[in-house]
């Protein structure tokens, strides 16, 4: 077994991996302060930091500002807007506080954040809307990160980098400092509907996290499968599917941008929105938008629609458990990516003891339901010191990125690491009958 994964794999050494360090400054609810009603505790809150000297209230702040100036990127601007965001809530309009004041205030209406503590794990790679100054045979990428902090919350992170032709490839530097999405319009976050979030202008996206909003998705974001989405008039638009947990139900979600600037959340509606792990082609197939989906918990489905937020289809079975590492469950891991010889789609398989699996499988370009090949053999497994983790023996992933022949493979690792791999489109087809 090693030696057949040797010959297909490349295994790269980078591991990212949990970072309780990384922290973001992110606004105080806890369930006592809502958005968008006040509450008693919350007008008590700010009727005792008013009742504060402003002498004392210079000292408290400055004892806040030395604890946590450095650890975030302009903290006390986000106490200001943070301050600004309260101030409406609770009609402080005309309360003649001093700045120092509003930002003591903002400051307890914020709370340090440890999004990645717990584990780091399910990217997928996308090609970077820009690709300016690339030399031929090189991809500038974003990749997306599911990144599980205190609580157990999943939120989605970002790393951009540079993938060449040979399989090799470089992250961009991180900076320390993390930030939050904004959302625009925080009225919005106990409806079901779309709500839209932006980047800070001043942050760049490899620092930028995006938290669950609404009520569905509280109970975090999990398992985004990004794919570069060409519509009919060619223009790109980049598109995701993820699960949105509510902490007791699950929905398929999508998150779509034209930027990765500003982000738009909504549910995706119709009998297959309530399952997970959907993910879109790349293009329409036969003139209409196409998706594949573990519908049964068990098997593979093509399902089919006329618009993008809207899935009624039941869907065509496409594949099922063959092989013993598959023989619990088989899904996809992200979207399917178009070569000459048809839709290379990866997949991974649960075998005995729930290990997972990396394979793939070939459908036809034209003609989707078609399965064309699929792997015998995994691609890749759990071996070794990999098999160790929050969920030991996992291997998964949500998405590869082609560059000429080659693909790079970001991966999770027993839900607590991502590790990478690279191989070529040529030696996929070649262990696939």
């Amino acid at each position: 077994m090693k030696d057949h994964l040797a010959a297909q794999l490349r295994i790269h050494e980078l591991r990212l991996h949990a970072d309780p360090s990384r922290v973001v400054l992110r606004p105080f609810h806890l369930g006592w302060q809502s958005v968008t009603a006040p509450s008693d505790r919350a007008l008590a809150l700010v009727a005792d930091v008013a009742a504060l000297s402003e002498a004392e209230v210079e000292a408290e702040y400055e004892r806040v500002i030395k604890d946590f100036a450095q650890r975030h990127w302009q903290t006390e601007l986000l106490f200001t807007e943070r301050y600004n965001e309260v101030e409406d809530n609770l009609s402080l309009h005309d309360a003649g506080f001093s700045a120092a004041r509003k930002q003591l205030i903002g400051a307890y209406f914020c709370h340090e954040y440890t999004y990645a503590a717990a584990a780091l794990m399910n990217p997928s790679i996308v090609p970077h809307p820009d690709q300016s100054g690339m030399a031929k045979g090189s991809k500038r990428f974003v990749m997306s990160l599911r990144a599980v902090g205190e609580g157990h919350i999943s939120s989605i992170a970002f790393r951009e980098g540079i993938a060449h032709a040979d399989g090799t490839f470089q992250l961009w530097p991180q900076d320390h400092f993390a930030t939050a999405a904004l959302i625009d319009d925080a009225s919005l976050t106990d409806v079901d509907e779309a709500v839209t979030v932006h980047r800070h202008a001043e942050s760049n996206l490899s620092n930028t996290v995006i938290f669950p909003i609404t009520e569905q998705q509280r109970g975090g974001l999990e398992d985004l499968r990004l794919v570069q989405y060409e519509h009919a008039d060619g223009s790109p638009e980049w598109i995701g599917t993820y699960t949105a947990y509510s902490g007791s139900s699950i929905r398929s979600e999508l998150l779509r941008t034209r930027d990765f600037r500003r982000f738009q959340l909504e549910p995706i509606n119709g009998a297959a929105g309530r399952n997970k792990g959907m993910a879109l082609f790349p293009e329409k197939v036969d003139g209409r938008y196409m998706m594949i989906g573990r519908q049964d918990g068990k098997n593979l489905f093509l399902l089919r629609s006329d618009s993008l937020d809207t899935w009624d289809d039941e869907g065509v079975f496409l594949m099922g458990p063959r092989f013993p590492w598959e023989f619990i469950q088989i899904g996809n891991c992200g979207s399917p990516i178009k070569t000459e010889a048809g839709w290379l789609v990866l997949t991974h398989g649960v075998g005995a003891m729930r290990k997972y699996a990396l394979g793939c499988a070939l459908l036809d370009l034209k003609d989707p339901s078609k399965v064309l090949a699929r792997s015998r053999e995994p691609l890749l497994t759990a071996e070794d010191a990999d098999r160790s983790g929050y969920v030991p023996n996992v291997i998964y992933t949500c998405g590869a990125l082609k560059v000429g022949d080659a693909l790079l493979i970001p991966y999770g690792i027993s839900d607590s690491a991502v590790g990478f791999a690279s191989t070529s489109v040529k030696d996929l087809l070649a262990m696939m009958d």
